[in-house]
C-alpha cells in the first residue's frame, strides 16, 4: 500500500468528489495528527508536568498544555499592532495582504516570516460578529485556496452575512514561505516507491525513499524547518487576530485544523470567541497510536464502502452475497497483480498505475462517501487494463495538477508532522515488529501505513512537541464535531478532545466520510450555524444523521 505522507493527512484532505475541508493524517494515507510542541521549542509555552515517555495512549498521562501569559511581551508588540495593508485579489469581494509574524517567537529580533491573508467582508447590513477564521487543514492545505474557492461562498449565506471570512496560509505552506523539498519528477518517483516491500531490497528503497526526502527538505527549506510547529502557528494566528482588530478568535478548523484550534484554546483561552473543531485530532496520542488508529478508521470506512459496494451491478469487488471480507480479499489481490505488473494510465509523463498509486486512490475516495461511485467506475476500468481514472483519484490526493506539477502540500505535512511529535518507528526493524499489529487493524491499508509511519525518522530537525492534552480552562465553550466512520479522524478522537477540553461540546455525526459540517446533514449544519450566530452550543448528547 502506499501514502508516501506522515501519518496527517486526514487531508485534512478534500474529498475526492467535491472541495472539502481536509487534513493529512497518519502516514500513509493522511498525515499523522502532528500533535504539539512542547517547552523545548523555541517560543512554545511549556507542557506541564514534562513527560519522558512519548509513546503512552493514556490521556489522562499526558502532560497539559499550559496558557501563555496574558500580557503581550513588548518585543512582540510590533507584530500584534501592525496595520494589514489590503488589495483586491482573486474572485470579486476578495482582498488580500501579507501580514508579519517573528521566525522565531523566542527571538523575534532574529527575523520575520510573512503570511499570505485573505478575507471577504461580511455581506449583510445587521450588526457584525467580527473575523471568521477557517482552516480545512493538511498541515499543508491552503487555507487562502480554501476560502477564495469554496469557504467564502459555500459557507451558510446567514454566517457570511454576520462575519468577515478569513483564512491565512500557515508558515511553510503554500504562499507563506512554502517549505520546499522535492521537484516534481522527483515527487513522480516518491510517490511510487513501493511501501509493502517484498524483500530486503525494495525495503531498502523505501528507506532511501524517505531519506532522500528528509535530506532534500533539510536542503531546500533549513531556515524554516525548525519553526512551522503547530503552536507557532497558533500564535500567529493570535497576531493575526489582533491585527484584525478583533478581541476574541472565532475560528471553524477541520482534521488538522482542529489541532490547530484547540492548540490556540489551549494557549490563549481567554481569547477563544466561537470555536468548532470539525473532524477532531486527539492531541494526547503518540505518533504510532496515531498512525494504528487511523488504520483501524479506514478500515472502517472500506467496509462501509464494501457494504454499499456489492449492493450495487457495478461492483468490482463482487456482487450479491459477496461478503464484506471477500470484497477485501478481491481488492488485495488487485493490488498485489499491480505490484508486479502496473497498467497504463494514459499518463503524459509515462506513468503507470502501480499497487502504490493505485492504494492512494482508494483511499482517496475514503474521505467522501459521494466518491464511492467515481471509485467503483476507477477499479472496473483499472482491473481491465486501465489505470488513469484510479490514478487521477490519487493525483487528487497529492495535489499534483494536469502539468505535472505538485504543491507543497506533501512537504508541509511532513515538515510540520515530524516536529510536531518523535517519530513512529526509528528504524525498518520496529516497523516489521509492528505490522502484525497494522495488519490487524486493517487488512487491507495496515501493512502500507506502517511503513509510511516511518517517514520521520530520518528527519534532519529533532521534534520539539509530545502527546499532550489541552483543556483550556477558562475558554467559552467551543465545539466539536466527531462522525462515527470517519477515515481519517476516528470518532474516539472527537470524544477524547471533547472531554479533554473544560468546555468542550460533542456533536456526533452518525454517518461516513471525513468531517461533519457542510457535507449534506441540515442537523450538523443547523447545530453550528445556531452556535456561530447566537453563541448557544449543541446540548449534551446531540446526534445528528
Amino acid at each position: 500500500m502506499q501514502t508516501r505522507s506522515s501519518p496527517f493527512r486526514p487531508r485534512g484532505g478534500r474529498p475526492a468528489a467535491r472541495p472539502r475541508t481536509t487534513a493529512r493524517l497518519t502516514a500513509a494515507a493522511l498525515m499523522t495528527a502532528a500533535l504539539l510542541v512542547s517547552a523545548c521549542s523555541p517560543g512554545s509555552s511549556s507542557i506541564r508536568p514534562s513527560s519522558a515517555a512519548s509513546t503512552r495512549p493514556d490521556a489522562a498521562a499526558a502532560p497539559v498544555l499550559a496558557p501563555l501569559p496574558r500580557a503581550i511581551p513588548a518585543a512582540l508588540t510590533p507584530y500584534y499592532t501592525q496595520r494589514l495593508q489590503w488589495r483586491d485579489c482573486g474572485a470579486p469581494g476578495f482582498q488580500c495582504a501579507t501580514m508579519k509574524a517573528p521566525l522565531d517567537y523566542a527571538r523575534p529580533g532574529a527575523g520575520d516570516v510573512r503570511l499570505a491573508v485573505t478575507r471577504k467582508a461580511a455581506t449583510g447590513s445587521a450588526r457584525p460578529l467580527g473575523s471568521l477564521l477557517v482552516n480545512p487543514g493538511g498541515p499543508g492545505g491552503s487555507a487562502v485556496d480554501y476560502l477564495q474557492q469554496y469557504a467564502g461562498l459555500g459557507y451558510p449565506a446567514e454566517v457570511r452575512a454576520r462575519y468577515d471570512m478569513v483564512a491565512m496560509d500557515p508558515r511553510g505552506v503554500a504562499r507563506s514561505e512554502p517549505v520546499e523539498c522535492l521537484g516534481d519528477r522527483q515527487m513522480d518517483t516518491y510517490t511510487q516507491t513501493d511501501v509493502t516491500p517484498d524483500d530486503r531490497a525494495e525495503e531498502d528503497a523505501a528507506v532511501a525513499a524517505d531519506e532522500k526526502f528528509a535530506r532534500a527538505c533539510g536542503a531546500h527549506s533549513a531556515r524554516l524547518l525548525r519553526h512551522v510547529s503547530t503552536v507557532e502557528v497558533a500564535r500567529d494566528m493570535d497576531v493575526l487576530r489582533a491585527a484584525l482588530g478583533d478581541a476574541k478568535l472565532n475560528y471553524v478548523g477541520a482534521s488538522y485544523g482542529t489541532f490547530l484550534g484547540a492548540t490556540y484554546a489551549g494557549l490563549f483561552p481567554s481569547r477563544v470567541g466561537r470555536v468548532v473543531l470539525d473532524g477532531a485530532l486527539d492531541p494526547s496520542l503518540d505518533s504510532r497510536t496515531v498512525n494504528l488508529e487511523q488504520a483501524r478508521g479506514f478500515e472502517t470506512a472500506f467496509q462501509a464502502f464494501t457494504e454499499d459496494c456489492v449492493r450495487r451491478a457495478d461492483c468490482p469487488l463482487g456482487g450479491s452475497g459477496t461478503t464484506p471480507r471477500q470484497a477485501a480479499d478481491h481488492l488485495r489481490s488487485f493490488f498485489r497483480k499491480l505490484d508486479g505488473h502496473p497498467v497504463p494510465a494514459g499518463d503524459r509523463d509515462g506513468r503507470k498505475l502501480g499497487e502504490a498509486l493505485a492504494t492512494t486512490g482508494v483511499i482517496a475516495a475514503m474521505y467522501d462517501e459521494g466518491a464511492w461511485s467515481r471509485l467503483r467506475a476507477a477499479l472496473t476500468s483499472a482491473t481491465k487494463g486501465d489505470g488513469a481514472a484510479l490514478l487521477a483519484l490519487s493525483d487528487s490526493y497529492y495535489e499534483r495538477d494536469a502539468d505535472g506539477h505538485y504543491s507543497n502540500l506533501m512537504m508541509a505535512n511532513n515538515a510540520v508532522n515530524c516536529l510536531d511529535l518523535p517519530p513512529a518507528f526509528t528504524g525498518p526493524r520496529q516497523v516489521e515488529q509492528a505490522r502484525t499489529a497494522f495488519e490487524k487493524a486493517s487488512p487491507v491499508f495496515g501493512e502500507g501505513l506502517a511503513w509510511s509511519s516511518l517517514n520521520c525518522a530520518y528527519w534532519p530537525v529533532r521534534a520539539t512537541g509530545e502527546p499532550h492534552r489541552i483543556t483550556a480552562r477558562g475558554a467559552a465553550p467551543i465545539v466539536v464535531v466527531g462522525t462515527v466512520r470517519d477515515p481519517a479522524t476516528p470518532y474516539r478522537w472527537a470524544q477524547s478532545l471533547a472531554h479533554q477540553l473544560t468546555s468542550g461540546h460533542l456533536l456526533t455525526y452518525d454517518g461516513d466520510g471525513h468531517t461533519a459540517f457542510l457535507r449534506g446533514s441540515n442537523c450538523v449544519d443547523s447545530a453550528i450555524g445556531t452556535y456561530l450566530l447566537h453563541g448557544t452550543p449543541p446540548p449534551p448528547g446531540k446526534r445528528c444523521s
